[in-house]
């Protein structure tokens, strides 16, 4: 969806269908079963789910260039945010497979507590450094000016009432969207963790789909910044909302990895390395990420 010009009737169209479609499931109390019709509702629920998403992508995209970098990457990443809080319910970490403090691969409450407050003030850090100390790193240099094709007040206030409206459908139908998923990877057979990367994906469409625009334009300061960002908020933010909904719910959070996790992470870790401490790369460092994630899928379904 383009962020000029008129805006795209996908835009309004697909969050409200995805607020009626709550509300008619809710008054129903339509439960997700693998029948004829449930094949159809999820049909639907994942049409419906997914266009929810690219308008809030369009949305954001629209705030984010009225106010300008890095506070629109910000705006963007934490909209994200919301939706990585209300979809994961375990995050995974190295260090609780090793701790001495609790058996298995969780952590204490006071481990648990410890590890939420480093990462919050890492994420704070973060800002700080984005938006203040270090603020021409993020910025990208535009000497063109495109202040003509920014979106007039009436677009900005109405994209800023539709993306809250786009979050907060997407958190409504994400307990509906893992009950279909769910079903379907027993359907089909799948390990179980099939779902959590059908999940990660919805997760992070937005920013991904934002990302590849920017790359587009051939704006990479803004790509890089989508990188940075949905990391970080991911470790920074999302790990302390979980640790505090485990917490008050009473639940045990699973943050270990297993061996082979462990490997192909810190693989990870060293071509990340290698693709950005020099400044200079290419599209074969690429290539080489998109080969570490196949072995990752690959692995999933044939340990």
């Amino acid at each position: 969806m383009s962020t000029h010009g008129p805006m795209p009737r996908s835009a309004w169209i697909f969050p409200a269908l995805a607020v009626l479609l709550f509300a008619v499931a809710t008054a129903l109390h339509y439960s997700f079963a693998p029948s004829a019709a449930g094949i159809v509702f999820a049909a639907v629920l994942l049409v419906i789910l997914f266009g929810t998403v690219f308008a809030a992508v369009h949305h954001a995209e629209v705030i984010a260039e009225r106010i300008g970098e890095p506070f629109g990457t910000l705006l963007l990443t934490l909209s994200v945010t919301i939706i990585e809080v209300a979809l994961i319910a375990t995050i995974t970490l190295i260090e609780p497979s090793y701790t001495a403090t609790t058996p298995g691969p969780i952590y204490s409450w006071g481990q648990l507590g410890f590890v939420s407050v480093v990462t919050i003030l890492l994420y704070g850090v973060f800002l700080y450094t984005q938006t203040i100390r270090h603020r021409d790193y993020f910025v990208i240099d535009s000497s063109g000016g495109s202040d003509g094709s920014r979106a007039s007040n009436r677009i900005m206030l109405l994209s800023t009432l539709l993306l809250l409206v786009s979050l907060l459908a997407v958190v409504l139908l994400a307990k509906k969207f893992s009950l279909v998923v769910d079903a379907g990877t027993a359907l089909i057979g799948a390990p179980p963790a099939f779902a959590g990367i059908l999940v990660a994906l919805l997760i992070l469409l937005p920013e991904s789909v934002a990302a590849v625009n920017a790359a587009r334009k051939n704006d990479l300061q803004k790509s890089i910044n989508l990188a940075l960002g949905s990391s970080l908020a991911t470790i920074g933010l999302t790990i302390p909302a979980v640790a505090v909904a485990a917490y008050a719910l009473d639940k045990q959070l699973v943050l270990g990895l297993p061996t082979l996790d462990v490997v192909l992470l810190v693989l990870t870790f060293l071509v990340s390395m290698l693709t950005l401490g020099t400044g200079r790369t290419n599209i074969l460092f690429g290539l080489v990420h998109l080969v570490v994630f196949a072995v990752f899928v690959f692995l999933v379904f044939i340990p």
